[in-house]
């Protein structure tokens, strides 16, 4: 059956992500130093989407750590730079797969039916980790929300680059940063009106996300000058003009 025309199921696969949701918590206790904060700010049920910053590969994982709801992503299709001993983490819990550079119309339209049916859908705005500091953000994130009418909880992750490669004796200072909800938003207008509006509102989401995280983190949306000229060059899309397996890339 093409992608276009299959059923979207909301929630799905329960069992074996219960499972790795079970696993994750000693997974993390055995290879970093956790602290969460904010975890009263976790809604009790959908429909919203999580978004977060995208630094390491292992974003995702963190998503599954503070999970209480059944949650679907949609992602980069390809993570060439993962280590090959969590690579089979995705393929089990299950996703949606953008392929960065192309429309990728399948996704959306999943990542739409499961918001439509009160579901919790985690997407990270940068469209991939190929920098440690915050970047500007493709549209999908601020399209959804408006689409859907759903509101936005913003995580913010760090700390997770420093996982792999393990360190016998040393665990990973790692930290999410659970902010409150945001939205939900409406944006009028058509064509370049309209896309201006939701640039915008792309902004206003990693500005919350940068809320989240440490000043020398924060890239494009820090209040000091130097640390957003350092960031300068990191907000080069790597897909901009190609189709992802096409070009290099430290991506997810």
């Amino acid at each position: 059956m093409p992608e276009d025309q299959r059923e979207i199921k909301y929630p799905r696969r329960l069992l074996i992500r219960a499972i790795l949701r079970f696993l994750s918590v000693p997974a993390f206790n055995i290879l970093t130093e956790m602290e969460i904060i904010g975890e009263e700010n976790l809604p009790d049920k959908g429909p919203f989407l999580i978004v977060g910053n995208h630094f390491s590969f292992i974003d995702p994982v963190a998503f599954v750590r503070i999970a209480k709801w059944p949650l679907e992503f949609v992602g980069g299709a390809v993570f060439p730079h993962a280590p090959t001993i969590v690579k089979f983490i995705p393929k089990m819990w299950g996703y949606y797969p953008l392929y960065r550079g192309t429309g990728s119309r399948y996704a959306l339209k999943a990542a739409e039916s499961i918001l439509k049916q009160d579901g919790i859908l985690g997407i990270f705005p940068e469209g991939g980790n190929w920098a440690e500091v915050l970047r500007p953000p493709r549209p999908g994130a601020a399209y959804l929300a408006v689409r859907t009418g759903v509101p936005i909880l913003p995580v913010g992750l760090y700390g997770f680059n420093d996982v792999f490669p393990i360190r016998l004796g040393k665990r990973a200072k790692v930290t999410i940063h659970i902010g409150k909800l945001i939205g939900p938003f409406i944006i009028s207008g058509h064509g370049r009106e309209r896309r201006e509006k939701l640039d915008k509102l792309g902004h206003e989401i990693m500005s919350q996300l940068a809320s989240l995280l440490p000043e020398e983190l924060r890239g494009f949306y820090s209040e000091d000058p130097a640390i957003r000229e350092a960031a300068k060059g990191t907000e080069k899309y790597p897909w901009q003009d190609k189709v992802e397996g096409e070009v290099e890339g430290r991506v997810h």
